[in-house]
């Protein structure tokens, strides 16, 4: 019988080591976005380009998706510790290099800023993901893995409102130096944090992990110590490719990411449908922070309705897709600001269960030794697609698409992945064991 699951409060209380992960989360994410309203400030005062902030958020998601795999064989090869801490110092001391940039001759260092730091994060991001398994139970991944997504979207909403504050009383320098402070704290805090782990040992051999279907042994072969990066990347590319439950939880986020263009769609909405404040900032914040009430409630309620099986997590992910497609319909005919923001925080209800629950059956299903590997994999493809679908959400509206239509269109792109998923969750006969380590 699968144990009650455990609410944020309940895990923050009783788990020291996730305390003080989420702790370094919590700063780190917040002083993103102290960053990132500092640079679009800037970027526009020194150019007055909208295309120069575009070109800022290509150097945002690229590095991820072209670093992210090969991140994943150092982060099964070095301390995931270590890489965490290592990533968040060098991005600190990056942050500091903004300090520079004093006219439009400079802004070169911006977009060579953005695209090592976010380079960094690919390192970061995975090893967070990676080392969560270690330092819960089995019966906290969902409360924790469900905290880090509502986290997320709490320190968008929260740090793009205090960045907007901070800019606008100190300057943009001041927001630099406040972000620089946060990564070095986020260092200390992920020190503190003890934890054992498995890694990737580079000999040649067939470790072994057990086929739930079967309960058979299924070797694992290591790469030699001679072989390079990319044949210990296509080992966890091949270990994701032998079940089809594997596949599906590793691309359900890029699958969701397909409508990424959501994110620039709120933007669209509060700043030309709803606005409220100048240029329609307080809108804006709003409508990111019910997209954050919605991630932080969405697997809160799965888990009180359908508990924390295995079995369970499987079959809300397909489903989860079709809420999000509920939710921006909604959106897409909502007269009033208040039935706009009810939209999205449903929409992102469906969204935060499926990033939640895939990354759950994730940290069950893969072995320590693979799991950075996977991880990278996952974040990469989530970071492109999400890319691509701003990108193009982007172009649609400069053609002429209202908002409305776009939010129409994008709702339609979340069905496709839906279907595919349901049936092929729902028919999976594994159950993958409760501790792989």
């Amino acid at each position: 019988m699968a144990s009650a699951p455990v609410g944020y409060i309940a895990l923050l209380r009783r788990n020291l080591r996730f305390r003080r992960l989420w702790y370094a989360q919590v700063v780190s994410q917040l002083g993103d976005w102290f960053d990132s309203i500092a640079l679009y400030t800037l970027l526009l005062a020194l150019t007055g380009s909208g295309q120069a902030v575009g070109a800022l958020l290509v150097a945002q998601f690229l590095p991820a998706a072209l670093v992210g795999p090969f991140a994943g064989v150092v982060i099964d090869r070095l301390p995931r510790k270590l890489v965490m801490i290592v990533s968040d110092i060098l991005r600190a001391l990056l942050v500091l290099l903004l300090l520079r940039v004093q006219s439009i001759d400079d802004i070169w260092l911006i977009y060579v800023v953005t695209t090592l730091k976010f380079a960094l994060t690919s390192f970061f991001e995975p090893a967070r993901s990676a080392i969560i398994p270690n330092i819960v139970d089995r019966v906290e991944l969902v409360a924790a893995n469900g905290l880090s997504g509502a986290t997320w979207s709490a320190m968008l909403a929260l740090g793009a409102a205090l960045g907007g504050i901070v800019v606008g009383t100190l300057g943009v320098r001041a927001a630099f130096l406040l972000d620089a402070s946060t990564f070095v704290l986020s260092a200390f805090l992920v020190w503190r944090v003890p934890f054992k782990e498995q890694r990737s040992s580079g000999r040649d051999g067939a470790d072994t992990v057990t086929d739930p279907s079967s309960g058979m042994p299924t070797p694992i072969r290591h790469p030699t110590p001679g072989d390079r990066m990319l044949p210990e990347l296509s080992a966890g590319l091949r270990f994701i490719g032998q079940r089809t439950d594997l596949l599906c939880y590793t691309f359900s986020k890029a699958l969701w990411s397909l409508s990424g263009g959501v994110l620039l769609l709120l933007t669209l909405y509060g700043r030309e449908i709803f606005p409220v404040g100048r240029d329609g900032a307080i809108s804006i914040g709003l409508f990111y922070a019910a997209r954050g009430i919605g991630a932080g409630i969405g697997p809160l309620l799965a888990s009180y309705l359908g508990g924390g099986s295995v079995r369970f997590l499987q079959r809300a992910i397909g489903p989860a897709f079709f809420i999000s497609a509920l939710g921006y319909l909604w959106i897409s005919g909502s007269q009033t600001l208040l039935l706009a923001l009810l939209a999205v925080l449903v929409a992102h209800m469906g969204g935060s269960v499926q990033w939640v629950y895939s990354t759950v059956l994730l940290q069950m299903a893969v072995p320590d030794h693979l799991r950075g590997r996977v991880f990278a994999i996952e974040y990469a493809a989530l970071t492109l697609t999400t890319a691509l679908s701003a990108y193009l959400t982007g172009v649609a509206n400069d053609a002429g698409w209202t908002p409305r239509s776009l939010a129409v269109a994008l709702a339609l792109m979340f069905v496709l992945p839906g279907l595919l998923l349901t049936p092929a969750l729902w028919q999976q006969r594994r159950h993958v064991p409760p501790d792989p380590a």
